[in-house]
């Protein structure tokens, strides 16, 4: 089936060519909308049930030619986050440090096969059980998605060094964040507004999701694993055997290199970060003290602590520090401080930077290594302009809002089975689409709660089905911008990733669906 798939930019360009024959064949209409301000604050831009109505239709035909543009136009941060994600890891690359890391990290973990329990179970599939469990949870608790790419280039590593396969890595991280969205434990941007909007207590029936969670996880686990191991038992088995030609070359490479002394270049780089680091503890000082700004406190001391006693070994270490507090103020940013791309790619911009002056290198050299990784990385920027044409079209075409009234009048009279199914495949479906949960949100919730109204369905089973669809078509859409980000970083082409997934993937549809049934003829809270 999958022998002869063309290449990524081919799928797409048809998928904005079916997009546009679809605004010669539907009638264009449009929800009237109004601005609204949820109980948590948020404005969103919300349709008004009951307003829908026919406009004149506007073919897109002659604007295929054009989405390719008006998709940069559309997603310009995510390309430039890619870009510039691209250049910071090239440079952090050229130390090895992450390629150290990993085989001292390996060796050490061996190390515990001494114990009967640990070699019962397998220390490889410890490693990526408690990973993915991680990483699910962080999908599950605050969204994890976009944060995902940079742990690529870690991950991917990490599992050619384990005797698996880039797509492994992958796993590790993307696929479990991935699986944790659409279970969606206390996620505030998909969970939080849609039980907003639905006038339901913001995470209220978490246990409940808990269990959908664990259901989910658990899946994703048992089949990397399951993978996993085939791959190492016959690498040929992997359908990107020969793309980790790449990553094979990188581990042999820096097998054979030795550790290189901290230089004095590098020494005055870290006391440079530490004092930038105590100038915006010093900066928290001048306002109200908030528990994340305590925690921005504690981690300055430890990267002073741990910067110091990573000097004294070699520039590795160091540079692997610095990547180690790059993590940790990502996490610290963007579930405290409600960081977005822009402060996540200058995050990673000055990783690049201190990695590089910390390597020896002048700014020129810096910049020629920043362009390298650029260049490395940008078919997976292109992807993501390419695939947002696909929403352009749609949009311009003005057929999303006619889509979503003809499921509205499909849904009333069909019971409360019929409706909630229909709700979830339209979500699952628009998912491909359009990937921002929060959109989304606002787009269908308003209508969905006026439907669930009219057939007596449980609001709560309403928000279940649209955070549960809203997670699981992400992991193989092509118009998803963090999934084609994921494997250009990864070197993984997209149709070798869809021949990988895509069973596994329709099997979670099923299953979500299955978790679906049950809030029918549960109570739950919605308070």
């Amino acid at each position: 089936m999958f022998k002869k798939i063309p290449h990524t930019y081919v799928i797409i360009f048809c998928l904005i060519v079916f997009a546009a024959i679809c605004t010669l064949i539907l009638p264009a209409g449009e929800f009237e909308r109004v601005e609204q301000t949820t109980q948590s604050g948020r404005v969103l831009n919300q349709i008004v049930p009951g307003t829908f109505s026919f406009t004149e239709s506007e073919p897109q035909i002659w604007q295929i030619m054009s989405a390719f543009f008006k998709g940069f136009q559309k997603t310009p941060g995510i390309i430039a986050f890619i870009l510039i994600l691209g250049g910071a890891f090239w440079i952090l690359n050229e130390t090895d440090a992450i390629n150290m890391g990993v085989q001292t990290f390996l060796d050490k973990s061996r190390g515990l096969e001494k114990y009967s329990l640990f070699r019962f179970i397998g220390i490889n599939n410890l490693i990526i059980a408690l990973i993915m469990i991680m990483f699910s949870l962080f999908g599950a608790v605050f969204g994890m998605s976009e944060e995902t790419i940079a742990f690529v280039a870690i991950f991917v590593p990490l599992a050619i060094s384990m005797g698996y396969d880039s797509i492994t890595g992958v796993c590790m991280c993307f696929l479990a964040a991935g699986l944790g969205f659409a279970g969606c434990v206390l996620n505030p941007f998909t969970l939080g507004i849609a039980q907003d909007i639905a006038g339901l207590k913001m995470f209220s029936g978490i246990e409940y999701r808990i269990f959908i969670w664990f259901v989910m996880t658990g899946a994703g686990i048992a089949f990397v694993l399951w993978y996993a191991n085939r791959v190492k038992r016959n690498p040929r088995f992997s359908p990107v055997h020969e793309d980790d030609l790449y990553w094979r070359k990188s581990q042999s490479k820096a097998r054979k290199k030795e550790p290189v002394a901290a230089s004095k270049t590098c020494k005055i780089t870290f006391w440079v970060v530490a004092l930038v680091q105590i100038g915006f503890c010093i900066s928290a000082l001048a306002h109200e003290i908030l528990p994340v700004d305590i925690l921005l406190f504690v981690f300055t001391l430890l990267y002073i602590v741990l910067g110091l006693i990573s000097l004294r070994k070699n520039m590795q270490m160091f540079a692997l520090n610095i990547l180690f507090f790059t993590i940790v103020y990502l996490v610290l940013g963007v579930t405290g401080y409600d960081w977005g791309f822009t402060e996540i790619a200058a995050l990673f911009f000055t990783m690049a930077i201190v990695s590089g002056f910390a390597m020896g290198k002048d700014a020129s050299s810096l910049a020629q290594s920043f362009i390298a990784g650029a260049k490395d990385i940008l078919s997976a920027a292109m992807v993501v302009g390419l695939a947002s044409g696909i929403i352009v079209i749609l949009e311009d075409g003005k057929i999303i809002d006619t889509l979503l009234f003809g499921v509205s009048r499909a849904i009333d009279g069909t019971g409360r089975v019929g409706a909630l199914s229909i709700m979830y495949a339209f979500q699952t479906g628009l998912n491909a689409v359009i990937t921002s949960g929060t959109a989304k949100a606002a787009m269908l919730m308003p209508m969905f709660r006026e439907v669930s109204n009219m057939v007596g369905l449980s609001l709560q089973s309403t928000v279940t089905a649209f955070h549960i669809g809203d997670g699981l078509t992400n992991l193989i859409t092509p118009t998803s911008g963090v999934l084609i980000a994921v494997l250009g970083v990864a070197h993984i082409p997209y149709t070798k990733w869809l021949k990988f997934a895509w069973k596994f993937i329709l099997a979670m549809v099923v299953v979500g669906w299955l978790l679906l049934l049950p809030t029918l003829f549960l109570s739950l809270p919605n308070f």
